[in-house]
């Protein structure tokens, strides 16, 4: 399956759809009519035993939700605009072509879904900020504009999420941002920031910043902080940030829908929100020649996705 318009057009650019069935793949191109979950399901009636997905977060999810509930190994090639999910898994995001050898001898690895409610997510599921971002007008053509056009009434403290967040210290109300992510994000190392060194920890992980209480805030010293606090086991400090890990994670309130983001994609959810994580639900099949994961020398890396470790 490929979204054509994935990563402005990388599908073409990088000729994918030839080279995969150069290699014996058939290939569907989602459009209007045909979504990527339609064609999935579609090639497993079709006695489809391993299904390959080129695009970005929000396509891969569909389609790994598929190849899950069905059994079936999945191929990922990283034509979307920042992969996230490609890359935690080792690929090379700089070049899609390079995960196409996964078709002729890919080594298997396991690795944890999110899910909410029926839905599947590979990345993350975001309320506030960059959830309002994804709403706005010409998002995807300007991705700088669209946040500037939202932030200020966050970091003065005018805008806030609609809801309240249970964490293991209690109950946030009204926070500014959410972020609950398929496996917790790396966050001591600058050059390493929002990496998934592991996909298979059966944990969420969630980030979640309060309203300020100066303005404007200092989001990344109370972020650094409660990083510190959250390295040693400690609780949080009472600041702008807290960080946790958990096999489920929920939102409740007042109001009926929230709007989110889910791997990229615009959505509205009712309330309560409640995230889980199915560990080891998706086999995975990754090609033998890819950069892998960042090197040990990393601090404070947890254990990370070792392919074939769990086929």
């Amino acid at each position: 399956m490929t979204n054509p318009r994935s990563g402005g057009g990388k599908p073409a650019r990088y000729g994918l759809v030839q080279r995969a069935e150069d290699m014996g793949a058939q290939v569907w191109m989602t459009s209007a009519d045909e979504d990527a979950a339609s064609l999935a399901r579609y090639a497993v009636q079709e006695g489809a035993q391993v299904l390959g997905v080129a695009g970005g977060d929000g396509t891969v999810s569909a389609v790994a939700a598929v190849a899950a509930d069905a059994g079936r190994s999945l191929v990922v090639v990283p034509a979307g605009t920042r992969n996230h999910f490609a890359r935690d898994l080792g690929l090379d995001v700089c070049d899609p072509a390079q995960a196409l050898g996964a078709l002729v001898d890919g080594e298997p690895a396991r690795v944890d879904l999110g899910v909410l409610g029926p839905r599947v997510f590979v990345n993350n599921v975001s309320f506030g900020m960059y959830a309002d971002a994804l709403l706005e007008p010409g998002y995807r053509e300007d991705k700088k504009r669209a946040f500037a056009a939202v932030a200020p009434d966050y970091l003065k403290g005018k805008q806030w999420v609609e809801a309240c967040v249970d964490t293991p210290w209690g109950t946030v109300e009204f926070p500014q941002v959410v972020l609950i992510s398929n496996n917790p994000y790396h966050l001591a190392t600058p050059g390493w920031l929002g990496r998934r060194f592991s996909l298979s920890t059966g944990l969420l992980g969630g980030i979640v910043l309060k309203r300020p209480t100066e303005t404007p805030p200092d989001l990344l010293r109370h972020l650094r902080s409660e990083l510190r606090r959250h390295e040693r086991g400690l609780g949080p400090a009472g600041e702008g940030a807290v960080l946790w890990s958990a096999s489920g994670i929920t939102l409740h309130g007042d109001v009926r829908h929230l709007d989110a983001g889910i791997d990229g994609e615009a959505v509205t959810l009712p309330l309560p929100v409640m995230c889980g994580i199915r560990p080891g639900a998706l086999r995975v099949l990754l090609p033998k020649d890819r950069p892998g994961i960042p090197p040990e020398r990393v601090p404070g890396r947890p254990g990370a996705l070792r392919a074939g470790g769990n086929g």
